[in-house]
């Protein structure tokens, strides 16, 4: 089961100096737009997704069907079939993807430790 790529979107109190912040360390505006209060930041294939007052807590986000620079990929696994997999492990989901679409879809759930887990497919 091929989760996609791998970003942690941070919810931030001030886009600007976290955007400073993470220039920094070497990451540059990859997507977004800072007027609408978000940032896609990349450095090599680590992703950071910089968020202000959009949601409460830190995410930890995959994208099934895109690699780290949101190109499409020619084969992966849909977030249908990763729903799929785990209601049959028995992990509960926040919220579900309708099984019977197709294309874009997404799932929420929380890891052990109460972690917002987010499986966004855009593809």
């Amino acid at each position: 089961m091929e989760l996609g790529a791998f970003s942690a979107s941070l919810n931030v109190k001030d886009i600007n100096k976290s955007k400073s912040f993470y220039e920094a360390l070497g990451f540059s505006v990859f997507a977004g737009d800072i007027e609408m209060n978000y940032l896609i930041m990349k450095n090599g294939n680590a992703l950071i997704g910089l968020f202000q007052g959009m949601f409460e807590n830190n995410i930890l986000t995959f994208n099934p069907g895109w690699d780290e620079s949101a190109n499409k990929l020619e084969t992966f696994t849909d977030v249908r079939e990763i729903q799929k997999h785990l209601k049959n492990k028995s992990i509960k989901l926040e919220r579900e993807a309708d099984e019977s679409t197709e294309g874009p879809a997404s799932i929420v759930l929380f890891d052990p430790d109460g972690n917002t887990i987010l499986i966004d497919q855009h593809v």
